[in-house]
């Protein structure tokens, strides 16, 4: 496994952008996976994925962790992160010879908000709402379409994330921090902003693997990670799902490796998914 760490993907609005490369070793192509932290669109980092690309790369995948930009004080991140992830994905589609990867095989991975954010760019990426924000980028000519997306307790539909958080973080409303309004001012801003408003039939081209733990009570399962995989199923699009017993939130980030470890559980269901469907 090699690792190349602080690759510079793209420069927007003069914030570098930055990416760790986990690779396996041997000439390739090898398929790739885009990887998007969580943190609540105003923390975390890309060293969330420090165990996830040797455990891939050893796999025979290039994982390719980024850093997008996150919430402040008073200013909003959206829709900034969903252009970062976008070029994220260009990045690896135009350098692909250079990275070693096969460009037709390209997938996302998020956990939490990097699961949202994930989804989105897999679902509507090319759409009118995000294409063609930053032409300027070395390869914002190249597609962001990806043939598999594998979230991890995500956020998929900002109004009912919204409306959970109004009991469960009153103080802390992080869907009013990603899109600087609440749905009671602008619902049009949350339905554009909702992976779940995208999953409709013309978007067959991707599978995905959703996954999530029985006690999570950050991110609500049956008005996300379960709304999210039935509107993907009613629009004909190829979904699986693994059930973490026990799990609560954050667990994406653990050591694969440790005994009774979450992710463990849910590393060979994502080789699995990953070996039928990338």
């Amino acid at each position: 496994m090699q690792k190349k760490a602080g690759i510079v993907f793209a420069q927007h609005d003069g914030v570098d952008l930055v990416a760790d490369v986990y690779s396996p070793e041997g000439n390739g192509p090898f398929p790739a996976i885009v990887a998007v932290h969580g943190g609540g669109w105003q923390q975390g980092s890309r060293e969330s994925y420090r165990h996830w690309g040797p455990y891939l790369a050893t796999a025979g995948y290039v994982l390719v962790a980024i850093d997008y930009r996150l919430c402040k004080p008073g200013v909003k991140s959206y829709p900034d992160a969903v252009h970062d992830v976008r070029a994220a994905v260009q990045y690896v589609r135009g350098a692909a010879a250079e990275l070693k990867v096969d460009a037709k095989r390209i997938a996302l991975m998020g956990d939490s908000a990097g699961a949202h954010l994930a989804a989105l760019v897999a679902l509507a990426g090319d759409s009118d709402l995000f294409a063609g924000a930053y032409r300027d980028d070395t390869h914002a000519a190249q597609s962001t379409k990806v043939k598999a997306m594998i979230g991890l307790y995500g956020v998929y539909d900002l109004p009912a994330q919204w409306q959970h958080d109004l009991v469960a973080r009153p103080r802390d409303q992080i869907t009013e921090k990603l899109l600087g309004t609440a749905p009671i001012d602008n619902r049009r801003i949350y339905f554009d902003a909702s992976p779940i408003s995208h999953a409709t039939s013309d978007n067959k081209q991707t599978a995905f693997l959703l996954g999530w733990g029985t006690e999570d009570d950050t991110v609500e399962v049956a008005t996300q990670s379960f709304a999210f995989m039935t509107a993907l199923k009613q629009a004909g699009i190829y979904v699986r799902s693994s059930i973490v017993q026990s799990a609560p939130h954050f667990w994406g980030s653990d050591p694969i490796e440790e005994p009774d470890s979450f992710s463990g559980f849910f590393a060979p269901r994502l080789k699995r998914f990953l070996a039928e469907r990338l």
